[in-house]
């Protein structure tokens, strides 16, 4: 006879526990009776502004004694704090970078993207890296293209020149490319930045520009060097401690094409005379 009651009771307790949670998109949060949103729009607009705003969701489901989020965040209901903050958290997230306050900048960010010359420029000079194609004369891609990462410079913060510096080694399959075929395409994009991670803008969103220089990899000239190890040095301090064995030397791309995509539409094919011309501040 006790079996069958016992039953009951587990079931109750069961029951009484299901009352206290809610599904919202496959993803389950402790609430209060109270706080159970009735009829909620999850659409995709909506679904993620969920997850930003629902501060009272984000405390009862992880208590801030419980978790830790990186060096300078104690617990997600600490990074709901401000609307005006709402744009960096969630781009934050969607991207899977790191849960922290994205800090704003006071360079006024990316010029109009009708200015395409400006544009092009302001990447150029903002860009610290990019992606290097070369055509391969590795044996097994002969011939094919090959990409690599560089460091690059335009200029110290406050000069910019348009001309891309490089500081390279012979050991490097790329320079090895470029001594039998010297053209090769630089790609940068502006999610390198803050400001399509601050907009929500996929890296892939024409909105979230990208640049190509395409054009001739050459030596700097003894008369250019001074300026060139200025060039990369400010802003790669690390650089000048790198092993001298590796014997590094100053490398510049000449242009031939700017290509730039910075809007929905089409790409733009920037005169030379008008790249130099702009200026990225």
């Amino acid at each position: 006879m006790r079996a069958p009651f016992f039953s009951l009771a587990v079931i109750a307790n069961v029951l009484y526990l299901c009352l206290s949670y809610t599904l919202r998109s496959s993803v389950s949060w402790v609430v209060s009776s109270n706080d159970v949103v009735e009829d909620a729009d999850l659409s995709e607009e909506v679904a993620p502004a969920l997850l930003v705003d629902g501060a009272a969701l984000w405390k009862q489901a992880y208590p801030s004694s419980n978790i830790v989020l990186g060096d300078s965040v104690e617990s997600p209901a600490e990074l709901v704090k401000e609307e005006d903050d709402n744009v960096a958290q969630l781009s934050s997230r969607l991207f899977s970078y790191r849960l922290e306050k994205v800090k704003s900048s006071n360079n006024g960010g990316p010029p109009p993207h009708q200015e395409t010359a400006r544009t092009a420029r302001y990447i150029a000079h903002n860009s610290d890296w990019g992606h290097l194609a070369t055509i391969s004369t590795q044996d097994k891609i002969k011939g094919l293209p090959f990409g690599n990462i560089f460091s690059v410079s335009d200029g110290p913060l406050d000069n910019s020149t348009g001309v891309i510096y490089f500081y390279v080694t012979p050991m490097d399959n790329t320079v090895t490319d470029l001594k039998n075929n010297p053209y090769a395409s630089l790609t940068f994009s502006e999610a390198e930045g803050e400001f399509c991670r601050q907009m929500v803008y996929d890296p892939e969103d024409p909105r979230c520009a990208r640049l190509t220089l395409t054009g001739k990899m050459v030596e700097v000239a003894p008369e250019e060097l001074a300026f060139a190890k200025e060039a990369m040095f400010s802003r790669h301090p690390v650089m000048a401690k790198w092993p001298v064995g590796h014997k590094w030397f100053f490398m510049k791309l000449e242009l031939i094409q700017v290509w730039l995509q910075d809007w929905i539409g089409g790409v733009s094919l920037i005169p030379l005379e008008d790249y130099f011309k702009a200026m990225p501040f």
